[in-house]
C-alpha cells in the first residue's frame, strides 16, 4: 500500500502532465473527509496546499485537535444557513456558496466578526437536481448581489460534475467552467476577483487540469478508499 506522501507526489507529477508543460500553478486541496488529524497532518507534511472538509461538525472537532496547524482550511461540501455562523472565520475559504441567502448570511457574520470571508461561487455545471450550485444562467446576478456585501470576496468558481466511468465524459462540463471562468473574469465588480477555478477530484482531476482548473479537491487518491 501506498503511502500518503507517495500517493500526493503522484499526484503532482499526474497535474504536471495534465499541463502539458505549462506553468500554471495548481493548488492540491486534500479532501480530508472521514480521515482523523493524524492522516490530515501525515498529508499537510507531505506538502498538500489546503485542507478541505464536506461537514461542518467533523471540520470543527478536528480543528480543535489542531489538526490543520500550518495549512489553508477551506470548507467544500454543501453549507446550510443555520451552520453559516459555525464556520465564517474559521475556514479561509468557502468553496460551495450557492444562494444570496447563504452570501447575505455569510456577509452578516463577518461584519460582526470584523473580518472578510473569501468564497467561491459553486456551478451545477451538468443541471444535476440532486447536486449543490446555481446554474450558469444565474451567476451574473448572484455576482452582482455578492458585489454589494462588503464583508465577502468572491474569489473564482467551483463545480461538482457527474460522476463517470469514463473521466474524459466530464471534458465539455469542465470546458464550459473555464469559459465561464474566463468570461466573467474581465467584469469589473466590487468584491470579486476569478483567482480559482476549482474543479476535479480522484476520478477526473487529470482531466479538469488540461481544461484549466488551477485548484483540484482530492480525497481517495491521497488517503485511499473510504470506509462509510
Amino acid at each position: 500500500m501506498s503511502s500518503i506522501a507517495e500517493n500526493i507526489a503522484l499526484i503532482r507529477q499526474n497535474i504536471a502532465a495534465a499541463l502539458s508543460g505549462g506553468d500554471r500553478a495548481v493548488l492540491l486541496v486534500a479532501a480530508t473527509k472521514m480521515n482523523d488529524a493524524a492522516r490530515v497532518r501525515e498529508a499537510i507534511a507531505a506538502g498538500v496546499d489546503a485542507c478541505g472538509e464536506n461537514r461542518v461538525q467533523e471540520f470543527a472537532e478536528k480543528n480543535a485537535l489542531g489538526a490543520y496547524a500550518g495549512c489553508p482550511k477551506h470548507f467544500i461540501g454543501h453549507l446550510q444557513t443555520n451552520k453559516v455562523n459555525k464556520l465564517v472565520g474559521q475556514v479561509d475559504l468557502i468553496q460551495s456558496v450557492d444562494s444570496e441567502e447563504l452570501l447575505r448570511l455569510i456577509n452578516r457574520r463577518a461584519e460582526v466578526l470584523g473580518i472578510v470571508q473569501d468564497v467561491l461561487i459553486e456551478i451545477s455545471i451538468a443541471g444535476e437536481a440532486q447536486k449543490s450550485g446555481i446554474s450558469p444562467d444565474e451567476l451574473d446576478a448572484i455576482l452582482r448581489f455578492a458585489s454589494g456585501c462588503a464583508a465577502v470576496r468572491v474569489r473564482g468558481l467551483m463545480c461538482v460534475p457527474p460522476i463517470r466511468q469514463n473521466p474524459d465524459e466530464n471534458r465539455p462540463y469542465f470546458a464550459a467552467m473555464r469559459q465561464l471562468f474566463v468570461d466573467n473574469s474581465s467584469k469589473k465588480y466590487d468584491n470579486i476577483s476569478m483567482d480559482f477555478l476549482s474543479m476535479g477530484m480522484t476520478d477526473d482531476y487529470p482531466v479538469a487540469v488540461a481544461e484549466g482548473a488551477n485548484m483540484v479537491r482530492i480525497g481517495s487518491a491521497i488517503f485511499g478508499s473510504r470506509q462509510y
